[in-house]
């Protein structure tokens, strides 16, 4: 089995915006809060003594900024890489609306199918497919746990497709803003080690070391 981390960027709104759906078509940087989260990621790994021989991000500013300040924390000697397929989904018609605005649109019992249950709404015009987006979770984990730890630096919509490739414990899919998870990896499969925690140099060292 290969360990793997998984974290989620930062904020893409400061004080005083209203957060929208932000999904593939939505290319916002970090924030000021978010560069923060992303150097606390950096500096738990520092502290406990972690070097990724790897960080694999998704190709939107959120993450590469995220992975790149991770790097520059931790030693890391090599230069982060794009895998496509850990890009946040389009959520289409969903994609740049509050959820005030999504619920009058589309019902609160869409909203709460995504947010509350982890299940794509029937009807929403998102993309990739329900297929390709399992697929790629896994596919995209199991590429990436090769030789020493790497991390893995992605969106929210991907991380719960992860999730749910993922055995272990039943848990809420969902990750926060700056937050990691793990996963050990072996051929086809995988299990989750922890899910949605703040970024910890004792939980690192514990998981990784």
């Amino acid at each position: 089995m290969t360990k793997i981390l998984l974290a989620r960027h930062g904020n893409t709104f400061g004080p005083g915006d209203t957060p929208v759906w932000v999904g593939a078509k939505e290319d916002l940087p970090l924030v000021e809060s978010g560069e923060a989260q992303a150097r606390a990621l950096g500096e738990a790994l520092a502290a406990s003594g972690l070097t990724p021989g790897r960080i694999v991000c998704g190709p939107l500013k959120r993450t590469r900024r995220a992975a790149d300040i991770v790097a520059g924390l931790t030693g890391f000697a090599g230069t982060p890489e794009i895998d496509e397929r850990l890009k946040e989904i389009d959520y289409g018609a969903w994609g740049g609306k509050s959820n005030d605005e999504i619920v009058a649109a589309f019902g609160q019992d869409a909203l709460d199918s995504w947010d509350k249950h982890h299940r794509r709404p029937d009807g929403a015009d998102w993309s990739p497919d329900e297929a390709t987006l399992k697929a790629n979770a896994l596919a995209a984990m199991r590429d990436a746990a090769q030789g020493p730890l790497t991390l893995i630096v992605t969106s929210n919509g991907v991380l719960r497709y992860m999730h749910a490739a993922l055995s272990g414990a039943d848990s809420n899919a969902k990750v926060k803003t700056g937050h990691i998870c793990a996963a050990d990896i072996e051929g086809e499969a995988g299990a989750r080690l922890f899910w949605n925690e703040k970024p910890d140099a004792g939980l690192l060292a514990q998981t990784f070391g």
